[in-house]
């Protein structure tokens, strides 16, 4: 009887073993079917940027970890390996072709479009331009690594100034818990202006969320002329003595949200160029870098305009800036409505700057015209400032006053020493409406005699 048992026993282990073989090898050949299915089956995981340092020396600043990109319903959007067009994803070869012709019939899909580059792949990418519009949405789905050549010498002369580019679009996403790798090192060096990593331009609808970036020749990101971004759950990261690399970079565009991504580079966290309205910028984790940038505008005596721009729940840790507006003298236009609410700062340089002075050389002359810089509200702004420069600066235009700025609780502590520096304060008029550490009497109150002059360098 008990032989009896045993043989039971192993025949129905026999049986379950076989049946789940049966199952596992069926996933397996749906896996390996690289074709395209308008209705396919696949499983996109939820992914994110990864959360922050846990060991962070202040916890009570410290963001909770990013939230995950929400999963995508497969089973509504036509599926586009790159594998299928050619994508070898070893590093070494040049995947290019492979991507547009995978962009290109996506594109030209009735349906919804999920073009996947799939984990453990490492495509290597070209110099491209990825076109639209398309018929429907595109998921742009980086679930591997994304890599650019890693030697100048191999760009055209004709296309260094790009690298990957989306023009055109309209409710493009791109996404995914992958890697795009710039490969930035060898340029940093060289007297010629690298490329931007990835670049938007002319593009509505744009989401981007959860991918690791790194090491971009210059703007790891960079929107040109589009309207409806939203930057999600992005972490991007380049040392902090590569030159001019701005992690996110937005000009002449409208309608922006930068929320819970980790930024640290060698220049600005986030950059808002001339012709930008309405940005949003909150729950970042910033720094080193050069901290969160209006600018630099009016350049060359050019037009610049921006407003509605609100920076909120910021940390700006080791940069050498905190919040900052800049502006060239001789330009024209304005910078208004702005406000910078509960930042902290931990060992910034120049927490809080306005420079309408700014200039790269020792050349620049000082010009009766500049930006007209109204409207700026400082609220809840505390922490501790590298003591090699004053914690708050407002040097305005001697011609064209700053006008309007609100200071309301503020405390800014130096990072060494028990010695609180002087604010310095130039030709600028506002308030402060509670106690602020430094103390503000520098600012001018009420609005200056030539105030009706400057309102006609509005614009908006």
């Amino acid at each position: 009887m008990p032989l009896t048992r045993f043989t039971v026993v192993v025949a129905f282990m026999l049986l379950m073993f076989l049946w789940g073989s049966i199952k596992t090898e069926g996933r397996h050949r749906h896996s390996n079917s690289h074709h395209r299915s308008p209705k396919n089956t696949i499983s996109i995981p939820p992914t994110g940027a990864p959360p922050l340092n846990s060991n962070s020396s202040n916890n009570n600043h410290s963001m909770s970890p990013l939230p995950s990109p929400a999963p995508v319903d497969s089973d509504s959007y036509s599926l586009f390996d790159v594998r299928a067009y050619g994508a070898v994803g070893n590093g070494v070869n040049d995947d290019t072709n492979a991507f547009k012709t995978a962009w290109d019939s996506a594109c030209a899909e009735m349906n919804p479009s999920l073009i996947l580059v799939p984990g453990g792949y490492s495509c290597l990418l070209k110099s491209t331009i990825f076109v639209g519009p398309c018929q429907n949405n595109i998921i742009f789905q980086v679930d591997g690594v994304i890599v650019a050549p890693d030697e100048p010498d191999s760009w055209p002369v004709n296309s260094r100034r790009n690298w990957l580019v989306f023009y055109r679009t309209d409710g493009l996403t791109l996404r995914g818990g992958g890697l795009i790798d710039g490969k930035g090192e060898k340029w940093w060096d060289l007297p010629c202006k690298p490329h931007k990593a990835l670049r938007f331009f002319s593009s509505r609808n744009v989401t981007v969320e959860g991918l690791k970036v790194q090491n971009s020749p210059q703007f790891h990101f960079r929107f040109d002329q589009c309207r409806y971004v939203t930057v999600s759950s992005l972490h991007i990261s380049s040392p902090a003595l590569s030159p001019n690399t701005d992690g996110i970079h937005v000009e002449a565009t409208e309608n922006v949200l930068i929320h819970n991504s980790v930024i640290s580079n060698g220049d600005d966290c986030v950059s808002i160029g001339a012709g930008s309205l309405n940005v949003h910028i909150e729950n970042i984790t910033c720094g080193p870098g050069h901290g969160i940038s209006i600018g630099s505008l009016g350049k060359q005596n050019s037009r610049a305009c921006v407003a509605n721009v609100t920076v909120k729940n910021v940390v700006i840790r080791h940069s050498d800036n905190g919040v900052r507006i800049k502006t060239w003298q001789g330009g024209s236009g304005s910078v208004s409505s702005v406000t910078f609410d509960s930042i902290h700062m931990d060992t910034v340089r120049n927490p809080i700057i306005i420079d309408q002075y700014y200039c790269l050389s020792k050349s620049c002359q000082n010009q009766t015209s500049n930006l007209f810089i109204s409207d700026i509200t400082y609220s809840n702004i505390k922490g501790t400032y590298d003591v090699r420069s004053p914690p708050v600066h407002f040097g305005c235009s001697d011609s064209v006053p700053c006008t309007n700025i609100t200071v309301t609780e503020v405390e800014l502590l130096p990072a060494m020493g028990q010695i609180i520096s002087d604010p310095f304060c130039w030709n600028v008029y506002g308030t402060a409406r509670t106690m602020t550490i430094p103390p503000l009497a520098c600012l001018q109150e009420g609005l200056p005699g030539s105030v009706t002059d400057i309102d006609g360098n509005t614009c908006y």
